[in-house]
């Protein structure tokens, strides 16, 4: 993310990313009036820049008149996921362990100093968190995933991470002083085990173990559960977590449990 607004943007297109946000961001759709309104753009102008995005395949126009996200949109996602480069075995260590525990299974990695999920495998017994999708990278300090690979960059970096996305308070228990963050990050790194505990949702939890080759590794795997149920399970999923991390990272991740 870019620290500064550039000298040389282009308006035409920072008009038109707008309106591909608030157009994402109402379901039932926007006319060119609505659109106009919310985006600060000149009537004529919004006409101009949804006639092309229509053409172009990134909005559609239902027979309502107004626009809603066209399908190029999900072109660029399948984009997204690959350029995302997942080691290839990933999406079946997930899939396996969300088979053998009944519960949602996650991987994250680094992208450009962010923390990202790359894949997911769901599980009937984990709570649905309809945000938590390939591509998320919000909320580091409040996730297990997210906790390991902080635990992997250089404090000064992280503090610089940390200040730009903010420690916003998902619920009354995620951890919004930075130094108690940095504090449990440290702890958690010598067990190797990242948990949360309804820091990112209400009544939900979660553990995390780093994966990978070395002291560089960037990947983490993860998995989510009801509160209730994990009181109950907590060690034995997290056994689970240590078995299948061993198999992404080839190392003695299955002793940590």
């Amino acid at each position: 993310m870019m620290s500064g607004r550039p000298t040389d943007l282009i308006q035409s297109v920072s008009r038109a990313l707008r309106i591909l946000e608030e157009v994402g961001d109402s379901p039932e759709g926007l006319n060119a009036k609505q659109i106009a309104h919310r985006c600060d753009i000149a009537l004529p102008t919004t006409y101009h820049l949804v006639r092309t995005l229509a053409y172009e395949g990134y909005l559609v126009r239902r027979n309502n008149g107004v626009y809603a996200l066209g399908m190029e949109i999900a072109s660029r996602f399948r984009d997204l996921v690959a350029s995302l480069n997942r080691p290839p075995q990933v999406h079946e260590v997930l899939r396996q362990l969300a088979e053998v525990t009944g519960h949602t299974a996650y991987f994250a990695q680094l992208v450009d100093g962010h923390v990202v999920l790359t894949d997911l495998v769901e599980g009937p017994h984990s709570p649905h968190l309809e945000d938590l999708v390939v591509g998320f990278d919000e909320g580091a300090h409040a996730t297990a995933l997210g906790k390991a690979l902080l635990s992997t960059i250089p404090v000064g970096q992280r503090k610089a991470l940390l200040e730009e996305q903010g420690l916003r308070p998902f619920t009354s228990n995620t951890i919004t002083d930075e130094g108690q963050l940095h504090h449990e990050i440290a702890i958690s790194a010598r067990s190797g085990i990242f948990t949360e505990e309804q820091q990112y949702r209400p009544e939900v939890c979660c553990a995390a173990m780093l994966v990978g080759p070395g002291p560089g590794r960037q990947g983490a795997i993860g998995m989510s559960g009801g509160s209730e149920r994990w009181a109950q399970l907590s060690r034995a999923l997290v056994v689970q977590l240590a078995t299948h991390a061993t198999d992404l990272s080839g190392d003695d991740a299955a002793e940590l449990a």
